[in-house]
């Protein structure tokens, strides 16, 4: 059966070995993430050249998603790598000092001083700790424990209700763009954006370093919240960063915030991933708790494009078990989700030919009950707006160009596949579009199918044309309309 949601896994220690990943992608793995808190530039161009090949001998087209680190909110190393903060001790952040001890620890994030005052609250550990402020002098925050617990190197901080002034994009950012572009990413993901500036700039990064991956935004500052509409006209997706997003603006919050970011990106035409501890006891459990199967299956319900995973599959001891589960569940979850697209039609407004060439053929597929949508498209767009809407039947994104067939891989109910044709007589692109469906198995002769094309054929943005095709009639010589 076929899933509609896609999987994004991260690569890491537990799943580099090819025949590791090869079990992960034969489990269902569409988009993988590479990570670029870790590891150098050569590690990752090494990483994505092996999800290529190994993709490439399962027949699978998988989609690379960069992830760049942004900036280093954390607090420095321990002298001993650890340390023990008891409730209603003082303790010191030093922006000044490179090694920590039991009384004080060093920033990495040198303007944390400046960012805050008395009254403040700190967050350490994705909230595991939780530090108020009392004063702070020159380069030293001056704090007392209120939930303490262990502390160790590098451990992230967020300040309640956001207000941290750290740039999205750092220095090392601005160089993983190249390393982006040069491993021929598919997706670009920009951490802790706060604004549709911090988008824009990165999409002109990504243009001059001649890359043409599609930008995922991060949601996951608290600033981002109320300038979702201008992060959203600014890039292609978001996703929904649950960790360090639950610790800004509190975990209560979060639920009907995802709710809100994924009916707010359809209604934009853009992606969505909803990740961060999906599968979080499968690091160490080769089956799921409850919980976490409920929590996947109403991101499905949402309308979520694609579920990550990111511990589970980049250091956990059952990647492949992780991603198998998110499997099953995804599919169960989709057989459940009534079809509601005339309801889903409504107060819709279409302003460009190939959107509503794109509408048309998911009213046509819906009403009709055909067996396939299919998509000729040269930059993906159409497939894009189709998959937007719910409409039952899968759609297949017929494309020459290499880009956009990996680019499809995180498209929600979207499926690619490869049509060699490059010419421009339309009838000989149609025979070709058929055959490539029969060779698939997605159709046999006497199915209906939905086809969207645009002419001139080869132009981007230019569908313009819906077909209604029996398979089999053009080559057994009728012209008679289906029944």
């Amino acid at each position: 059966m076929l899933r509609s949601t896609k999987i994004v896994a991260t690569l890491g220690p537990a799943s580099s070995d090819p025949a590791v990943l090869e079990k992960m992608i034969r489990a269902g793995v569409d988009v993988v993430r590479l990570n670029f808190s870790h590891g150098t530039a050569e590690d990752h161009l090494k990483r994505a050249q092996l999800v290529k090949d190994v993709g490439r001998d399962c027949g699978r087209t998988v989609g690379i998603m960069a992830d760049l680190q942004g900036p280093k909110i954390r607090v420095g190393k321990f002298a001993d790598g650890k340390i023990m903060l008891e409730k209603g001790q003082s303790f010191v952040l030093d922006a000044e000092i490179e090694m920590g001890n039991a009384e004080r620890a060093g920033l990495d994030y040198k303007e944390l001083p400046r960012d805050v005052a008395a009254g403040a609250v700190l967050l350490l550990d994705d909230g595991k700790i939780v530090l108020d402020v009392v004063n702070v002098r020159g380069t030293e925050v001056h704090t007392v424990v209120r939930h303490g617990g262990v502390l160790s190197n590098n451990k992230g901080i967020n300040r309640q209700g956001g207000g941290l002034t750290a740039p999205a994009l750092t220095a090392k950012d601005m160089e993983d763009i190249k390393t982006a572009s040069r491993l021929k990413a598919d997706y670009l993901a920009v951490s802790f954006p706060k604004t549709g500036a911090d988008m824009y700039m990165a999409r002109e990064l990504m243009r001059a370093a001649g890359g043409k991956a599609l930008l995922i935004a991060k949601i996951e500052r608290a600033e981002a919240i109320p300038a979702l509409e201008e992060i959203m006209k600014a890039c292609d997706g978001i996703m929904v960063a649950r960790g360090d997003l639950a610790v800004e603006v509190g975990d209560a919050s979060v639920p009907a915030l995802q709710k809100r970011m994924i009916r707010m990106a359809r209604e934009h035409n853009k992606l969505t991933i909803t990740a961060t501890q999906m599968m979080e006891s499968m690091i160490s459990s080769p089956i799921p708790t409850r919980a976490e199967v409920s929590d996947v299956a109403n991101a499905v319900l949402d309308g979520t494009d694609a579920v990550m995973l990111s511990a589970e599959s980049a250091s956990g001891r059952y990647p492949v078990e992780a991603i198998e589960a998110m499997d099953r569940i995804c599919i169960e979850a989709e057989q459940s989700q009534p079809v509601n697209l005339d309801q889903d039609f409504l107060n819709r407004l279409f302003t460009r030919v190939d959107q509503s060439i794109a509408m048309a053929a998911l009213f046509t597929a819906f009403h009709l009950k055909v067996k396939a949508i299919a998509s000729l498209t040269e930059s993906g767009s159409t497939a894009l707006w189709m998959s937007r809407l719910n409409c039952g039947v899968p759609i297949y994104a017929l494309t020459a160009q290499t880009s956009t067939r990996y680019r499809v891989s995180l498209f929600r109910d979207t499926y690619p596949l490869v049509v060699r044709y490059v010419g421009h007589d339309r009838e000989e692109l149609l025979r070709e579009a058929e055959n490539v469906l029969i060779a698939s198995g997605v159709v046999e002769d006497g199915d209906l199918i939905v086809l969207t094309i645009g002419e001139p054929i080869g132009k981007a943005g230019g569908t313009n044309t819906m077909k209604i095709v029996k398979v089999g009639e053009a080559r057994q010589g009728g012209s008679r309309p289906p029944p």
